[in-house]
């Protein structure tokens, strides 16, 4: 569990722990399920006191990510009231997870196409619902797959798709990971939600660390949850020589950050902000997106091959 910390950034050490045990649940880094490390152990680890690490780790208790067993180490939570046991017997569920995983770990989709052809509906799903629980985050999960997909996209929270079931119908389901157990009561087993894994930032903290003269840092994104994630994990580039500043803006107003000397932006903010000098940080990696989009492509074509062979009378 890599955490780098800066005792002089004016950002708490408990934030920046908090923070960056966030980042490395939403990235994959850390699964659901996982232990992780004693309150004393990460504390030496750290070099710090071990009531700052206590008090990290309860502050992701009480936002819900972190759960403790009885007489356990904290572990990362699964996103619903059940402990997660890791993926059960049943295929379609196998399928998924591998659909999942094969590409981050270095795979061929292709091989898959088989397999996954027996588990997706005849006829395919006319669009994709993305459901996450933050607004900020939902708009922007929403816009990068719209722009890699080809297909309608709508959204909603969890909370919205378990008021209204028939959301999902006619629909290929996508959520974060951590969100997955909360919309899996309400997806066809045979057409199961595509987990989406979060994007990692090394080249944005590689970026700070390669200033020259001190800078002003701005983070600028529709989402309060990512403004406050980011703040954690760049502390420890920042240090006492650059500032952060945070801008939660709304996309179809125009931004002027030309003071500001470096600029992250979600790809909502792209557009909004006017800076000679931003960077873009796409929320969802390519390769999550680009199985989702994999995903669509085999249900449309098994979908096409059902049909035709029922014509036939095959």
């Amino acid at each position: 569990m890599q955490i780098s910390l800066s005792r002089e950034s004016d950002i708490p050490l408990q934030q920046q722990i908090a923070e960056q045990i966030v980042f490395l649940i939403t990235t994959g880094k850390l699964r659901p399920g996982q232990q992780l490390p004693s309150v004393r152990s990460l504390a030496v680890r750290l070099k710090i006191h071990h009531n700052t690490v206590s008090k990290a780790y309860g502050e992701l208790v009480r936002r819900d990510w972190l759960r403790r067993r009885h007489g356990s180490r904290l572990y990362v939570g699964s996103g619903d009231s059940q402990e997660l046991e890791g993926v059960d017997g049943n295929l379609d569920e196998l399928i998924n997870e591998t659909i999942r995983r094969a590409r981050a770990m270095g795979h061929s989709l292709q091989v898959l196409q088989e397999r996954v052809m027996e588990r997706v509906f005849a006829a395919p799903p006319d669009h994709v619902l993305v459901v996450e629980p933050e607004p900020g985050l939902r708009e922007i999960i929403w816009a990068e797959v719209v722009a890699k997909v080809g297909r309608a996209v709508k959204a909603c929270s969890p909370e919205e798709l378990e008021k209204n079931p028939e959301l999902a119908i006619g629909a290929q389901v996508a959520a974060p990971e951590y969100a997955v157990p909360l919309v899996k009561p309400f997806v066809p087993k045979d057409r199961p939600c595509v987990s989406l894994t979060f994007s990692g930032a090394d080249e944005h903290v590689r970026l700070i660390r390669e200033l020259a003269e001190p800078s002003v840092i701005g983070v600028a994104s529709v989402s309060k949850t990512l403004l406050r994630t980011a703040r954690g994990l760049l502390a420890s580039a920042l240090e006492k020589r650059h500032s952060l500043e945070e801008f939660l803006i709304t996309p179809r107003k125009k931004n002027d950050l030309r003071g500001v000397d470096l600029v992250f932006c979600d790809s909502l903010a792209m557009a909004g902000v006017r800076s000679p000098r931003k960077i873009h940080y796409r929320l969802i990696e390519m390769e999550s997106i680009e199985a989702l989009a994999f995903t669509l492509s085999a249900q449309r074509d098994y979908g096409g091959r059902k049909r035709i062979r029922g014509i036939g009378g095959r």
